[in-house]
């Protein structure tokens, strides 16, 4: 008798995984279409209500971009940030969904006979069914918000739920086709956190801010303000017509060209009971120390090509420092003193970093931030000789290294902004290249998001540093001037020592 042969091991497991794959996905798609006739058939005055209306708003995005819109005017850069990072994962994400994951599987929309007449969209869309673009939009605006701002993104988060359930209840989408839109935009909003890092608040406990006794100056009385005509663009008399509108008893003094600025500015604080510069960080930083020696709190025009100080302490316009002087709004900031001399109010480095924040500076409005970063790093390390330094006895190679006068944020080796300049901290980096393949290594770890972890890239919160040259004296640069040559280098926070005036910081 001959017995049929019996499949061999290989050929039943084919058998299973195709007949089983096809079972698995039938029962899937019963449940999800069993789900939707539930959610559907719901005799709600609630949905009925809410549903309909909610998810017309939700059509291209208006809800998202309106949102946005309210972050974006309330002034706060962290609602700023966020909103700008909502809108742009969604972009990101509606191309995704729409030219690429509808493109995948064709299905066809739900039956809408079931779901009552007051509750069905006023037009039947006729696009695939899977995936649902409104979902995944919601869930980038949602995550995309969220990573900025994360209490923000909670309630936002529920809200895109909400738009989730109005797909289903109004006979748009499949529960199915809902979940796999939120998935697509949560998947887009976490690779954009990757790509580009938020700017993130460091884990340190930091005291509140000092809150200062400021001098009466209603009308600018005892005000000497001191214009410096080479910094910015040449709109410095603009700018002085304004302040002595808002502050009319002030004194100002226009800096000839040929004049030297710290004499001029130590004669002024002789009169002065407040010490006051209209230019940029470079003026600012040969102001601070004659103020700082004559005890005078300092108040910052800001009137150059770089305001970083005071962008840092929230002053964009001659209207918000005549405000704080006004109002007596001083507060106490950081100063960073090199070899115990030289102030330094931003940033100092060495090697090549001013000439990579100039390229990438440059690139950023035809490129994203990290490509940005990316391209300015490799063209620094091509055109720049590295320099090696000694710290706590081990030498290390570098072409890029900066110091930082309070912690900028985000972290990684593209810092944008201090959120706090009294926290009594220096902020280090540095980016080593003596190792093997250390560009390519570096390239990478920049574009994957990964810097920080990179055994090439250090960051040091600390309250004094210092290096010694191995080679030959290094240059060191510091606010935006090109400085002098040290075999021996030591940066050392002067707690809250210099009084300044800033808007929103009186008592």
């Amino acid at each position: 008798m001959i017995r049929p042969s019996r499949p061999t091991r290989t050929a039943a497991r084919s058998l299973w995984d195709s007949t089983g794959l096809r079972e698995i996905t039938r029962g899937l798609g019963t449940l999800d279409a069993e789900i939707f006739e539930t959610i559907a058939q719901s005799q709600s005055p609630a949905l009925d209500a809410v549903m309909p209306g909610l998810t017309r708003a939700a059509d291209h995005s208006k809800l998202w971009l309106a949102i946005a819109g309210g972050m974006a005017l309330s002034a706060r850069p962290t609602a700023q940030r966020a909103a700008f990072r909502g809108v742009a994962t969604v972009a990101v994400t509606s191309v995704v969904t729409n030219q690429v994951a509808k493109r995948v599987r064709n299905r066809p929309r739900p039956a809408t006979a079931s779901v009552p007449l007051q509750r069905r969209g006023h037009r039947t869309p006729t696009s695939n069914s899977l995936p649902s673009g409104h979902s995944a939009s919601a869930a980038a605006f949602a995550m995309g918000v969220g990573i900025e701002h994360a209490p923000t993104g909670l309630v936002l988060g529920g809200l895109a739920g909400l738009v989730g359930l109005s797909r289903i209840a109004t006979g748009a989408h499949y529960p199915g086709d809902v979940l796999a839109g939120f998935g697509i935009g949560a998947t887009v909003a976490v690779v954009g956190g990757r790509l580009i890092p938020p700017i993130t608040q460091h884990s340190i406990a930091i005291p509140p801010p000092s809150r200062v006794s400021a001098p009466s100056c209603p009308r600018g009385a005892g005000v000497v303000v001191i214009a410096n005509p080479a910094s910015g663009s040449g709109d410095t008399g603009r700018m002085l017509d304004e302040i002595r509108s808002l502050l009319p008893e002030a004194e100002i003094v226009e800096l000839d060209r040929d004049e030297d600025i710290p004499t001029v500015m130590r004669e002024a604080a002789t009169r002065a009971q407040v010490l006051a510069v209209v230019g940029g960080d470079g003026t600012v930083a040969c102001a601070a120390p004659v103020a700082l020696d004559a005890g005078l709190p300092l108040a910052v025009f800001p009137g150059g090509t770089y305001n970083h100080f005071a962008r840092d302490l929230g002053i964009r316009s001659a209207a918000d420092t005549a405000r704080a002087i006004v109002d007596g709004a001083l507060i106490r900031v950081d100063i960073t003193r090199l070899n115990d001399a030289t102030v330094v109010l931003n940033t100092a480095s060495i090697g090549a970093y001013p000439h990579f924040v100039r390229t990438r500076t440059k690139l950023q409005h035809k490129l994203s931030r990290p490509f940005a970063t990316a391209v300015a790093l490799t063209s620094t390390m091509r055109r720049t000789r590295p320099v090696r330094i000694r710290v706590d006895g081990e030498v290390l190679e570098t072409s890029l290294f900066l110091i930082g006068n309070s912690l900028y944020r985000p972290s990684g080796f593209a810092p944008s902004r201090r959120l706090r300049l009294d926290d009594g901290l220096l902020d280090v980096r540095i980016l080593e290249v003596g190792h093997r393949f250390a560009t390519l290594r570096l390239i990478g770890s920049l574009l994957s998001g990964r810097l920080e972890r990179s055994p090439l890239y250090r960051e040091l919160q600390v309250p004094e540093f210092s290096f010694s040259a191995v080679d030959r004296p290094v240059v060191v640069a510091h606010d935006g001037e090109v400085g002098e040559s040290y075999d021996e280098a030591t940066f050392r926070v002067a707690y809250r020592a210099l009084p300044v005036y800033a808007p929103g910081s009186g008592s």
